[in-house]
């Protein structure tokens, strides 16, 4: 297979995502997308949670038989790939397919694939149905990107993808920026990185543009955790502190707090 050149990367204008995230976020808020989650169990609670506390309505069922009916009614999909097993397997394929048919667009949080061969396999099943964002730490995204570059791996599934950490980066192969918000508490609490997908669908559903949806909600899911650290004194305050934080986040936090480049 020929691998797609990469372009040069262009920088992001740090001063037109603020703005662009905080109407996002509003819009989020106003119109209350419903997001189909199909997530690991130990993500469910924490990400229905986040999507409720920025306005987004959860919608969770994993049930292989009636999946397509869940998508056809919501606004856009999630595919988490952490403890799968045979029937979530079947739910998301289920799902995969549909999501195209019905004008969904789709995530991919291709979780612990360096671990597990097959579950890598399955990945790249996935990854030829074209997701509009795929979100993952350094490790996983490193499975399917050459040399780890995660424009590498835009180019080549024509996806735009989120490799997230310390500081995240969204790039669509073409166009690059790097959110350096958040908290080490974040890493902290179990399936705060499932729940940021969950968010990524919310900002999916209201904005074709995935790399811009996937800037905004990085964003504002970094500057709810910093938020929310400065409150907390554990990671379990932390889990509680950065659902009240993402309720109250309003723009002017976006423009005081927001470090992209």
């Amino acid at each position: 297979m020929t691998v797609p050149s990469v372009p040069e990367p262009a920088a992001a204008a740090p001063a037109a995502v603020f703005p662009a995230a905080a109407g996002l976020l509003a819009r989020v808020r106003e119109e209350r997308p419903m997001v189909h989650c199909l997530t690991n169990p130990a993500a469910l609670t924490l990400s229905a949670n986040v999507l409720l506390a920025v306005g987004a309505e959860p919608s969770l069922s994993a049930d292989p038989e009636t999946v397509r009916d869940f998508v056809a009614g919501t606004s856009a999909l999630v595919v988490n790939l952490g403890m799968l097993d045979p029937a979530r397997e079947a739910a998301i394929l289920a799902a995969t397919e549909a999501a195209p048919e019905l004008g969904r667009p789709w995530l991919l949080d291709p979780v612990k694939v360096e671990l597990s061969p097959s579950r890598r396999k399955f990945a790249r099943r996935l990854l030829a149905r074209r997701p509009a964002l795929v979100r993952g730490n350094a490790a996983e995204i490193a499975c399917f990107a050459e040399g780890g570059d995660p424009r590498t791996l835009a180019c080549a599934a024509g996806t735009v993808v989120a490799r997230t950490g310390p500081s995240d980066l969204v790039t669509d192969g073409a166009r690059t920026a790097e959110i350096a918000n958040g908290s080490p508490l974040m890493a902290a609490v179990t399936a705060v990185g499932c729940a940021a997908s969950a968010l990524a669908g919310a900002f999916l559903a209201i904005e074709p543009d995935s790399w811009t949806a996937a800037v905004a909600a990085l964003l504002v899911m970094g500057v709810a955790g910093e938020l929310a650290a400065a409150r907390a004194r554990g990671p379990g305050s932390f889990a509680v502190e950065l659902l009240d934080a993402l309720y109250r986040l309003d723009e002017r936090d976006l423009l005081e707090r927001g470090r992209v480049r």
